[in-house]
């Protein structure tokens, strides 16, 4: 059974209802891949700072102990975001999907099929494609065998985060077939990414060690949207959410979110 709590100390769902003008635009914040919420709740503050109705999600099996995402597959990621994005539809007038790194590709499937439901959609260092790494495109068998894998043996290093003193606390093994069904849907995701017409920021670090900025470069390319907005990330690493560009990256957020919203 996957625990329903975090367990890890901040880790845990957030929300907060906007005000002003801004309070029927609804904006839901998704983390990545082994994350939780701790990399996404600042940026979520921030939003809702600026009046908007704002959800920062935790998505089954993080937040808690890496057995517990063991059990959680592509399927049930993708399912927490939908309800999220309906719960925030039928309270608001305005939803806008925002996703870092798994987060990201979330965000890009959802809006993408979504599209009655989601008006705009943020991707940042999104995993769009297939993952280069040798260990990779061994994962179809070693799932069977080596059940838990060391983040920096499966490619995720742990110095995700250029600026000193910042940490998410992500998981540090890998849950081999949780990640295998996340790299199954990615050429899926590719292909219906031409039905995503919404307003679409994309934003990237080209020092990313986890996710090859080519991944973002190649979603500006293949979205249907003749909107998209592309933001450099110059001075961080993956997790830019904590890292220094962070101030930039909330500012253009904020700014697209209130594009989309007046449209």
């Amino acid at each position: 059974m996957v625990a329903t709590v975090a367990s890890i100390p901040g880790a845990d769902a957030w929300s907060a209802q906007g005000s002003g003008d801004n309070a029927r635009v609804g904006v839901a914040v998704v983390h990545g891949f082994t994350g939780n919420p701790l990399s996404t709740r600042p940026l979520g503050e921030r939003l809702n700072h600026e009046g908007y109705t704002v959800v920062v999600a935790r998505l089954p099996g993080h937040g808690t102990n890496v057995r517990d995402m063991g059990r959680t597959r592509y399927a049930d990621w993708r399912a927490e975001v939908e309800r999220v994005v309906d719960d925030l539809a039928s309270r608001c007038d305005v939803v806008v999907l925002v996703g870092l790194s798994m987060g990201g590709t979330l965000t890009l499937d959802v809006a993408s099929s979504r599209t009655d439901a989601v008006d705009g959609a943020v991707a940042i260092n999104a995993q769009l494609l297939d993952p280069t790494q040798a260990l990779a495109k061994l994962a179809p068998l070693l799932q069977y065998v080596v059940p838990y894998v060391p983040r920096d043996l499966a490619g995720l290093p742990s110095d995700d985060i250029a600026k000193p003193g910042e940490d998410e606390h992500a998981y540090g093994w890998i849950p081999a077939r949780s990640a295998q069904s996340l790299t199954t849907q990615l050429r899926r995701i590719r292909g219906q990414l031409l039905d995503l017409r919404q307003p679409i920021l994309v934003a990237y670090s080209p020092q990313d060690h986890t996710v090859p900025a080519d991944s973002s470069r190649a979603l500006v390319d293949l979205v249907g949207s003749d909107d998209v907005t592309e933001l450099v990330l110059e001075h961080s690493f993956h997790v830019a959410t904590l890292d220094h560009d962070r101030e930039l990256l909330e500012d253009a957020v904020v700014a697209f979110v209130g594009k989309v919203a007046a449209r």
